[in-house]
């Protein structure tokens, strides 16, 4: 990776990522060093509930704010967004619009987390039952699958294709249909391993698989930028458009964890543990679930239903202050798991799990503590399920993520871990998507474009005197989650 590298030169080749997140786009321009060069963003508007378990937003918002994010940032260039030689869209995983035959929205995209399709989905699940068993490919509850069916459903002739969002993005930019990536397809019922759209779940839910768009791997070329686009984003005629991946996928990949054994550890809200695999992980607990990486390996990785959540309680201001006082005191003197939600799906399944304390904290700073401990003995367990499940965890973890930031709290987790944490700049879902565009184009695969691109960042040692005292929490905390009969004894 990357560490130092001279100055950009004006005639300098760039290429863009553009991140369409839930409330807003992001648009980073960087060269092929990974420099940035100039990024902007515009927002979105919220989505709604219009009933219990849906989520919609209005589709036709989102190439306005594409278009002016982009127009902003390649005004912001040396040459006028000329130097920009390709450029890739990543989305949230699962959110589909259903467009009519000119491409024009038919309703409101259906978001990632909309549940209305949840029956439909469980019937999928039990008619690829024997394409998804133990193989992490699964269709949950929230798989754009269902909701898929419920969009034919609903518009019933009028339904030309159902989208997902950077194919939404890419007919604007080309000005004709788009393949999809492989990784965006992975919740409307595409199987990565056997490259394919699972043809026998789609019969039985009579949903025809021309209303699916055709499916490429992330990094390719999807087409270029018309005449249309490149007047009102500055981006260059011609200007190669490269599929992308889903958020989750392209913030790992910004993070360099590229290549078979690398893992990325991500303190957001939840917790989730993504990393490389040279085969297809098979996981009958279902905890884990991957993604096809581009180069053709894999990506397995789980979400928690903790993590930064735990310190929801605690106003960002303070955050400063009992992190230093968390230092200071070192190890918490009780065992804390910090799980506010009903419920656990990785890295253990268990719905009756909830959150625990064995002792009682002596002060805010200890409660403090107990709580970024407990996210780190949840890391512990996912590296130690990747290692039981046959992959090498290799090297220092990759972490991003707003936990990250906590420099206490890295040090923490590298010492639960007795490994090195690096933490990456610009581990985020634009830069991901930025790499991609460059496979291919500035570079020769993604990771030749990691390793040119991706900017190392700090590196936390383990702390040797708190190592002891959190090795035997540890192994209260594991005990009690098997006492609970939440853990597995495996």
């Amino acid at each position: 990776m990357n560490s130092e590298s001279p100055r950009p030169t004006p005639s300098s080749p760039a290429v863009i990522g553009i991140d369409v997140a839930t409330a807003s786009v992001r648009v980073l321009c960087v060269d092929g060093q990974g420099r940035a060069l100039a990024e902007a963003r515009a927002d979105l508007p919220p989505p709604v509930r219009t009933a219990p378990g849906t989520s919609e937003q209005d589709a036709r918002s989102w190439w306005p704010a594409v278009r002016s994010a982009l127009r902003r940032t390649t005004a912001a260039l040396p040459r006028g967004g000329r130097e920009v030689i390709a450029v890739a869209v990543s989305a949230t995983s699962g959110t589909i619009v259903p467009t009519g035959t000119d491409g024009e929205p038919l309703g409101p995209a259906l978001m990632y987390d909309d549940r209305r399709a949840a029956d439909v989905n469980a019937e999928a699940q039990r008619a690829g039952s024997a394409r998804w068993d133990g193989l992490g490919l699964s269709v949950g509850p929230t798989a754009a699958l269902g909701r898929a069916v419920w969009c034919l459903r609903t518009h019933g002739s009028a339904l030309h294709q159902v989208l997902h969002t950077p194919e939404f993005i890419g007919r604007e930019l080309t000005r004709h249909p788009v393949a999809t990536d492989w990784s965006h397809a992975l919740k409307s019922g595409y199987d990565a391993r056997a490259g394919e759209w699972a043809h026998e779940v789609f019969d039985a839910l009579g949903l025809p698989l021309a209303l699916l768009p055709s499916v490429g791997a992330p990094g390719t070329e999807a087409g270029v930028v018309g005449p249309e686009a490149a007047e009102v984003t500055g981006l260059p005629e011609g200007c190669s458009v490269r599929l992308g991946m889903t958020d989750g996928c392209a913030g790992q990949i910004a993070t360099g964890a590229v290549e078979p054994g690398r893992f990325v550890g991500v303190i957001g809200t939840t917790y989730v543990l993504k990393g490389v695999s040279e085969h297809l992980v098979r996981d009958a607990t279902g905890a884990f679930y991957s993604h096809r990486h581009p180069d053709g390996w894999w990506l397995p990785g789980g979400a928690s239903n903790t993590g930064g959540e735990c310190l929801a309680d605690v106003t960002p201001a303070r955050l400063p202050a009992l992190d230093a006082a968390a230092s200071a005191r070192g190890p918490a003197s009780y065992v804390r798991y910090p799980l506010r939600r009903d419920g656990e799906r990785f890295p253990f399944v268990s719905g009756a799990a909830r959150g625990f304390e064995l002792g009682r904290p002596r002060d805010e700073a200890d409660a403090h503590r107990a709580a970024l401990e407990g996210v780190a003995f949840l890391e512990r367990l996912a590296l130690e399920r990747v290692e039981r499940l046959g992959i090498p965890v290799l090297g220092p973890l990759h972490a991003a993520g707003g936990g990250s930031r906590s420099a206490v709290w890295t040090a923490i987790r590298a010492t639960v871990l007795d490994r090195p944490v690096r933490v990456v700049e610009r581990a985020e879902t634009a830069f991901g998507a930025a790499l991609l565009a460059a496979a291919g184009t500035l570079h020769e695969n993604l990771t030749a474009s990691a390793a040119a691109m991706v900017r190392t960042g700090a590196l936390v040692e383990p702390v040797p005197r708190e190592r002891p005292a959190l090795e035997e929490t540890y192994g209260r905390f594991a005990a009690a989650l098997r006492e609970r009969g939440w853990l597995p004894d495996d």
